[in-house]
């Protein structure tokens, strides 16, 4: 699944409203009354205090999700030297397609290119097995530690982190996404971290492999 991951801009607010508000209700974590959908629909002042992502497909806005940094209003759990990154939503219809995946790979590339970012930092609810298996797929790991209570609830949420992989410069990442192979970039190899890049070698016998095909 490939997307294109952008900030948000104004334009994109109602979508992302929509698309969070729908996300969350349909996997029946939250009724619809319940404060925190509020939070999820209030677009604008997370574009105020943080930074609000949308991956299109096709031309149309398929998923959203929040970035936030150490010290900052939406952070949760990050610390010095991580992004974290919240409300994580697909649109219901695109769901079970991959496009989860990809937004989670697309930040990964995205923070992998900021100075000074060594690891992404995520808190979830322990009812959110799907998300879970998800992000362990991906690298990330518990930590456990790390885990903390919602204020005045009994609502336990895990930590999951993940270090970032710098074995490969800005230029040559972008290099292999102009060439489409963000799929082929992130398949692990034996003993080969999942995070990384692969050596410039496989990439460019991909490349040739495809032109071939």
């Amino acid at each position: 699944m490939t997307v294109e991951f952008r900030r948000a801009v104004p334009a994109d607010f109602a979508e992302v409203r929509r698309i969070t508000r729908d996300a969350y209700l349909r996997a029946g974590h939250f009724a619809a009354d319940h404060p925190y959908m509020s939070v999820l629909e209030d677009v604008e002042h997370r574009a105020e205090h943080a930074q609000v992502w949308v991956a299109e497909a096709a031309g149309k806005v398929v998923a959203a999700v929040t970035l936030t940094f150490a010290g900052q209003p939406y952070s949760e759990v990050a610390r010095d030297g991580e992004l974290e990154f919240r409300m994580l939503a697909v649109d219901p219809a695109r769901q079970g397609g991959g496009v989860g995946r990809a937004v989670v790979q697309e930040i990964t590339e995205h923070a992998q290119q900021l100075p000074g970012i060594k690891a992404i930092s995520i808190t979830s609810a322990t009812f959110m097995e799907r998300a879970h298996a998800l992000y362990e797929s991906l690298g990330f790991r518990r930590a456990p530690e790390r885990d903390w209570y919602v204020p005045g609830e009994d609502v336990l949420l895990w930590v999951f982190t993940v270090e970032l992989s710098r074995s490969a410069d800005p230029g040559l990442r972008a290099a292999l996404k102009r060439a489409s192979l963000t799929g082929l970039r992130r398949h692990a190899l034996p003993n080969y971290n999942r995070l990384s890049l692969l050596p410039i070698r496989y990439a460019v016998a991909a490349f040739r492999a495809i032109q071939v095909a």
